[in-house]
């Protein structure tokens, strides 16, 4: 019966080494390396607002994201993407009006702040992309400011 608990007790260890545990915006795996961090950002100007999470590993990005323009439909859904420096080029899947479609979001990372690229676009296999991504446009843009998650 003592070596039965003694192999439980042994087994029950490696399993909480393996899962990883919360500290602050970063998680972090058993070895103290980082494995995925969340960042949560939020836009905001009058009525109209805009949310952004993003789940970081290495240089992998996903998350949700959501739109609400004041008098126009909501839309909200995911984005998945890579880190290219300071420049966030993402996918985003989302549904507007019932519909479900797929347009590409791309970031500048500045400070605490992602500003968001506009530009000339195109369809391309039923996904909106932008025509050139070295002619976007952050001056005029939608900024994100960084927040605490909830």
């Amino acid at each position: 019966m003592r070596t039965l608990c003694i192999v439980a007790l042994c087994l029950s260890l490696m399993a909480c080494r393996q899962k990883t545990r919360v500290t602050g915006e970063k998680q972090m795996d058993a070895g103290g390396s980082a494995a995925m961090s969340q960042t949560c950002y939020n836009y905001s100007n009058g009525k109209d607002t805009a949310m952004l999470t993003l789940l970081t590993t290495g240089k992998t990005l996903t998350g949700e994201l959501a739109y609400q323009w004041f008098e126009k439909d909501r839309n909200t859904g995911t984005i998945q993407g890579e880190m290219y420096g300071d420049t966030l080029v993402a996918s985003y899947t989302f549904k507007s009006e019932g519909q479900q479609s797929v347009r590409q979001v791309v970031f500048l990372k500045k400070g605490d702040q992602l500003l968001e690229g506009t530009g000339e676009v195109t369809d391309s296999n039923g996904e909106v992309k932008f025509k050139d991504l070295s002619k976007l446009d952050f001056g005029k843009s939608v900024v994100f400011e960084k927040v605490a998650c909830k």
